[in-house]
């Protein structure tokens, strides 16, 4: 029996389950909702993510292996977690629940070479990118709008301009997104699209305002200028960069004689330091000399494998039996990424946390483009906040990084394989 051939049924179109085009760039609207929501919530971004990863399995290439393997920046990541793991045989003493948690703090670095491979062969990683700055702007004018009117900050989170979650963890998003807005404008500017740069300049002031008058974090203080100074760098030479130094600088002089939030938020530190050496007060800036002395002293007990994964709070508990004050205090996380590492394994992890930042790192330097930019920009941001904070472990922070560096990166090196373009400026802007 001879098939029909005007029967449809014979020229029907391949199964969606077969079609991994469409799962591709359904896997891409998942990471892009992850994106979105994560400046706002925590659950969301945890259901996004697992979303994502149901609808990568239909795409998975056998020769994704072989480019995990032969990637540093994928490869290493992993071998963190999977140091973080095996730490959990010799945390002796320490709660199972406390090694759990400690794991997945971990675990969300396990995203960054899926992403990179995932990005690699999608090319829209600008989605995800365009997709996190806009969500950040609606949290901006909300707290604008807070500012102008502080009768809004009932039913927020309570703290004035920060409409949902916390400073530091708005502070760290409203930076980046800052400088990288700024980088896209140049890219905009370079190809003649003077609306879309101004637009995307009056954007990135914007943020940068809300730092200086509504809310900051002093970590976000001591990023803001290292990242200036290296957007400066990268598009920008001679005359015009120095022009944009000195107009800096006047800015910032400026900023401190208007802002009287400002000069509160950095003079304070010196306040704090003075109570806590005086009468071993609780400040922040004490706490945290406190938490990294202390944490220098774990590590030299334990410093080739530390203590293992989650003894960072148990390890507290026990030095504050019988202490007052500031010595007195408990805390899981020391606030410093590198001593937040050094407690758990030691050394070695220690070495694996920046060789991870370095490879990182070089993925995007001596790279021209809007994706080595807000690459290399993630990158600088983790490394200098984590020297205040343990922000790769931290929920927000640490999702930027991933998602920065994951959808960045694939983008970076799908440019480099010739399948793709990254936003690159037509011609060198700010040249002599």
């Amino acid at each position: 029996m001879t098939a029909n051939v005007s029967d449809p049924s014979v020229h029907a179109s391949p199964s969606i389950w077969s079609n991994t085009p469409a799962w591709t760039k359904a896997a891409d609207i998942a990471v892009v909702l992850l994106a979105v929501s994560l400046p706002w919530s925590t659950s969301l971004v945890a259901i996004f993510a697992v979303a994502w990863l149901f609808l990568l399995i239909p795409t998975a290439e056998r020769r994704d292996i072989a480019n995990f393997l032969s990637r540093p920046a994928c490869w290493v990541p992993a071998l963190l977690f999977a140091l973080a793991a095996a730490g959990m045989l010799w945390a002796s003493d320490i709660p199972w629940t406390s090694r759990f948690h400690s794991l997945g703090q971990v675990a969300k670095l396990l995203a960054i070479p899926i992403l990179i491979l995932h990005f690699e062969k999608s090319g829209r990683g600008l989605w995800v990118l365009a997709g996190f700055v806009a969500s950040c702007a609606v949290v901006m004018l909300l707290s604008w709008a807070m500012f102008i009117d502080p009768r809004l900050i009932v039913g927020s989170s309570g703290i004035p301009g920060v409409p949902v979650k916390n400073t530091i963890a708005q502070a760290q998003e409203f930076t980046l997104c800052a400088f990288g807005a700024l980088g896209a404008a140049m890219v905009a500017l370079s190809r003649g699209m003077k609306r879309v740069a101004l637009v995307l300049a009056l954007l990135a002031i914007g943020f940068v305002a809300n730092l200086v008058f509504v809310s900051n974090s002093r970590t976000a203080l001591i990023c803001v200028p290292i990242l200036f100074a290296l957007f400066v760098a990268m598009f920008f030479s001679g005359r015009m960069a120095a022009s944009l130094v000195v107009a800096a600088i006047v800015a910032g002089v400026l900023a401190w004689n208007t802002s009287s939030y400002l000069r509160f938020r950095v003079e304070s530190v010196l306040t704090e330091y003075r109570a806590y050496r005086g009468s071993n007060a609780v400040t922040s800036a004490g706490q945290r000399l406190e938490f990294w002395r202390k944490s220098l002293k774990f590590f030299e007990a334990a410093p080739v494998l530390g203590h293992g994964t989650g003894s960072t709070k148990t390890l507290f508990e026990r030095d504050a039996v019988g202490q007052t004050g500031v010595s007195a205090e408990v805390i899981a996380n020391p606030h410093n990424q590198t001593l937040n590492v050094a407690i758990q394994w030691g050394a070695l992890g220690v070495i694996l946390l920046y060789l991870m930042w370095i490879v990182h790192l070089r993925m995007f330097v001596g790279h021209e483009g809007l994706f080595a930019w807000i690459g290399l920009a993630a990158v600088t941001q983790n490394f200098f906040s984590s020297l205040l904070n343990s922000h790769l472990f931290d929920f927000t922070e640490g999702w930027i990084y991933v998602l920065a560096v994951g959808a960045a990166g694939g983008m970076v090196l799908r440019d480099r394989r010739g399948t793709g373009t990254d936003l690159q400026p037509s011609t060198q802007t700010g040249q002599a």
